[in-house]
């Protein structure tokens, strides 16, 4: 245990090296950080919400809607191969939050008309479950006959992966708007059943965040219907809907569209903020892909001089003029846009539609007033805990407790550079994960400096009982700090938030301070052994 190959040695001061390199960083500021050559490290710690301040939401997903928007899928599907079938009925519609029923008025019809809706009802949406090893489908709708009543019911294994989807879904397209605003390091997780936790440190502008987090974003385009009037008076003609127009240059009202939908935003590829070559006003520029172009150009070539409607959300957004056919697949949506508006809904367009609408039922903000307190309070804590230690090691054991404190101020160079590196968070938890780093990191000196003392007593030479004392506290440094290690990585698994801050911090200090106790601590007393040769040593 006192032999140090030089292999070994420049092993240890590499180590050592890079993990001051990346730690430096951190005491400067960013202006200052520019001046420095590109190929040294650049990155500070990122700070969670706690310490550099930012918005804490919790969001709910309304899943309802997204059962309820398939059922009235379900009844445009049932309508459109009745009457391919011609087969008459009444009643159609959805009935409760699970089932859609239709009245066939000819008795002689309702077998054929059962048959009918079973296969659309069902076809290419089965899903296939392994049952005692044969394959069996699970049909994603039951339907039964009540009289001349058809009745088409959801399964609940159907609810159940219609509503895990939708929450999947919705996780990740919050977390592609959260992304396209530049946030850094945002913790976006599922919770609970239905429920998303977003923590977004350093958000100077929560509002803005919870606009684009409010938004479906769920665009369709439209034509429009000349018969408002008639719409207005309580006559809405079939097939049509009025929808609210905001206000878009061309004023508020209403607008009466045709529910048929010439092009979803589905369709869409790309979405980009831009100017009007003509105007210079901000507009907001799409493009379709193949399928989406194709459909484009079918509808706008065939209503040459017609007005189509921009729906998005339930609301018209702009419904201009087709002047002629748009054949590119690329066009752009103009109307009462500033440029940050542009901005918000091109990356809405862009980072695509949520499944279901999405309810904030709690918000925080931290200012990062508080989030400075804690820093400093962090500081002051580490500073008190850092000197009451290099104060005992020295008192308690000499000069080997200052190689000890020596290797400890290394180990905390060590954390920050690996905190840097990794770009992990770091919580007011994380902090407290320090602090109690600082204490046990010198915990394996003491039994390795205690060993030695024992073996001394013992009457063994220098070499000879640090030597033993090395190889005979080994044993007990790895087993302590394993089991604290195995603490820490179920504290990361199974917690969120700051526990994870926590043993992220707790973790990467102990593996830093068995490094430096083991090898850094050893290589300073193996050298000072190696040029002094002491008759007795200095414990």
């Amino acid at each position: 245990m006192v032999y140090f190959s030089k292999a070994k040695i420049i092993a240890v001061l590499l180590v050592c090296l890079f993990g001051i390199a990346f730690s430096l960083p951190n005491f400067f500021k960013e202006e200052t950080l520019e001046a420095l050559p590109d190929w040294l490290p650049h990155k500070h710690v990122n700070l969670g919400l706690d310490l550099q301040g930012g918005s804490h939401l919790l969001l709910e997903v309304e899943v309802g809607a997204v059962i309820k928007e398939h059922l009235e899928s379900m009844v445009d599907d049932v309508r459109t191969e009745l009457r391919r079938a011609r087969i008459n009925y009444t009643g159609l519609g959805v009935g409760g939050d699970r089932t859609v029923h239709v009245t066939i008025r000819k008795p002689e019809e309702v077998e054929k008309a059962s048959d009918l809706l079973r296969a659309v009802s069902t076809g290419g949406d089965s899903s296939v479950l392994p049952i005692g090893g044969m394959m069996s489908v699970s049909p994603p709708t039951e339907v039964s006959v009540n009289n001349n009543t058809i009745i088409i019911e959801l399964t609940d294994r159907e609810i159940a992966d219609r509503r895990s989807a939708a929450i999947q879904q919705s996780v990740e397209i919050v977390r592609r708007r959260i992304d396209q605003t530049g946030t850094r390091e945002p913790t976006i997780q599922r919770q609970g059943d239905e429920r998303i936790l977003v923590q977004l440190p350093g958000v100077k502008d929560p509002e803005r965040i919870k606009r684009l987090l409010g938004e479906t974003a769920k665009m369709s385009f439209h034509l429009t219907d000349s018969r408002l009037d008639e719409a207005l008076r309580g006559r809405v003609p079939p097939g049509a809907r009025v929808l609210p127009r905001v206000d878009s240059g061309q004023g508020f009202g209403q607008v009466l569209i045709k529910k048929r939908v010439m092009v979803s935003g589905e369709d869409l590829v790309d979405s980009q903020p831009s100017t009007d070559a003509q105007t210079g006003e901000p507009v907001v520029s799409f493009r379709f892909n193949s399928r989406g172009s194709k459909k484009f150009g079918a509808a706008t070539a065939a209503n040459v001089n017609q007005p189509f409607a921009i729906v998005l959300d339930g609301k018209v957004i702009s419904d201009p003029v087709i002047r002629e056919p748009i054949l590119g697949g690329s066009g752009q949506i103009s109307g009462n846009f500033t440029f940050q508006s542009a901005t918000d809904l091109a990356l809405l367009l862009r980072a695509g539609a949520l499944p279901a609408p999405l309810l904030i039922l709690e918000e925080r903000s931290v200012g990062p007033g508080l989030g400075a307190d804690s820093i400093a309070a962090g500081k002051i804590a580490s500073i008190i805990g850092m000197v009451l230690v290099i104060a005992f090691m020295a008192i308690a054991y000499g000069r080997f407790g200052l190689m000890a404190d020596v290797a400890l101020v290394i180990n905390m160079l060590l954390i920050l550079g690996s905190l840097s590196a990794l770009q992990a968070t770091l919580t007011l938890p994380g902090i407290a994960g320090i602090v109690l780093t600082i204490g046990m990191a010198v915990d394996a000196n003491v039994l390795i400096f205690e060993r030695i003392r024992e073996e001394v007593r013992l009457g063994r030479g220098p070499v000879s009982a640090i030597d033993a004392g090395y190889s005979r506290a080994l044993t007990t440094i790895i087993d302590a700090n394993v089991t604290t290690l195995i603490a820490a990585l179920l504290l990361f698994v199974f917690g969120s938030g700051p526990i994870k801050g926590f043993a992220v911090t707790l973790g990467v200090g102990i593996l830093t301070s068995m490094f430096t106790a083991i090898m850094m601590t050893r290589l300073l007393v193996v050298l000072w052994l190696r040029r002094t040769a002491p008759k007795e040593l200095p414990l």
